[in-house]
């Protein structure tokens, strides 16, 4: 994609880490602007403008959204946090880019939808994996038939444990694996819906608490079903030895698989394995949020259609629910402001 005529004007909310690579990097380097932050600390927020060049800090996170120069809210906050900044943004005619997952919970991820129909702009969720082309070349490999029929999926998101004072671990900020990092493993069987008859239901879950924390997952398994008679093992940790993001495909005639599917950036190798052989594929290592931004930009500017919507989120999230149901675990409150 070439970089737009007229680049988005996007305002941050708060400072978080994961604004860094995510936003900054991409935005830098795609010529798109960064007009306004603020975080709860303001010399957080000028700490930030000043490293990243945003062009002016305000007060609040209201602000930002009230800001007319502001097209874009960017909202990377604490995931309880999520929902009632994405409903204020819309309702302010914002155009919205979340981390995920939108909302909290179902209930408040429809709400989330309801406004962004009513708004008429354009909701997305962060799940930038999907415009990398290592996910791309997962799909192709389905859709050439090369793998054969879709029969199984699995994935696997695992990280070292984030500090204990970490919002992850915050069952009052909708924390826990499966929000922070099985989210990415769920959303990525959702979109083989294509070759698997429609999209996965949940067949059971397990899951164990965090010490100290028991409502709050430390891990948890899924197992799905496609309607084609695939099926699907989607596995996340939040305190794990090391960092696995795999996402193995297996079809009736081969199998594929992806060896950070989340973070292709890190490791862009697909393992393509059939009858005829095996191979290795590397699809490149530029970063799955540029291409997030320019494929957001395009759309923006009315020059795309873009994969994901409110509709999509709502879809992930009533999944999430039903895996912390079956895993014994209650779905995340929201969190009032």
């Amino acid at each position: 994609m070439t970089i737009p005529a007229e680049p988005l004007r996007i305002g941050v909310l708060g400072a978080a880490r994961i604004a860094d690579q995510a936003l900054v990097g991409p935005a830098r380097a795609t010529g798109h602007r960064l007009v306004a932050v603020a975080a709860r600390d303001r010399s957080r927020a000028e700490a930030f403008a000043a490293e990243h060049d945003v062009e002016r800090v305000l007060d609040s996170y209201a602000d930002v959204i009230a800001d007319p120069g502001v097209e874009v809210v960017y909202n990377p906050l604490a995931n309880g946090l999520h929902g009632p900044w994405n409903l204020a943004a819309l309702a302010a005619g914002k155009h919205v880019l979340t981390e995920k997952p939108s909302a909290s919970n179902t209930e408040e991820a429809v709400e989330v939808q309801d406004a962004a129909g009513k708004a008429g702009t354009v909701f997305m969720e962060a799940f930038h994996y999907l415009f990398h082309p290592v996910t791309r070349r997962l799909h192709e490999l389905l859709e050439s038939g090369e793998l054969g029929e879709l029969r199984h999926v699995e994935t696997l998101v695992a990280i070292p444990a984030p500090p204990a004072q970490d919002p992850r671990w915050s069952l009052s900020l909708a924390g826990g694996a499966l929000m922070d990092l099985g989210c990415y493993g769920l959303h990525a069987q959702r979109m083989l819906a294509p070759w698997a008859g429609g999209a996965p239901t949940l067949l059971g879950a397990r899951g164990g608490g965090r010490e100290g924390a028991p409502e709050v997952d430390e891990w948890l398994d899924a197992d799905l079903a496609f309607p084609g008679g695939a099926t699907g093992s989607a596995r996340c940790h939040m305190d794990h030895g090391e960092l696995r993001m795999t996402c193995r495909i297996v079809g009736s005639r081969g199998e594929a698989t992806a060896m950070n599917f989340v973070l292709p950036q890190r490791d862009d190798r697909v393992v393509v394995r059939t009858p005829a052989g095996e191979r290795t594929e590397q699809l490149g290592k530029r970063s799955s949020y540029m291409y997030q931004l320019e494929a957001l930009a395009a759309h923006v500017r009315g020059r795309a259609a873009l994969p994901l919507d409110a509709q999509d989120a709502v879809a992930t999230m009533r999944l999430i629910d039903d895996c912390y149901r079956g895993a014994g675990f209650a779905p995340r409150p929201r969190t009032e402001l």
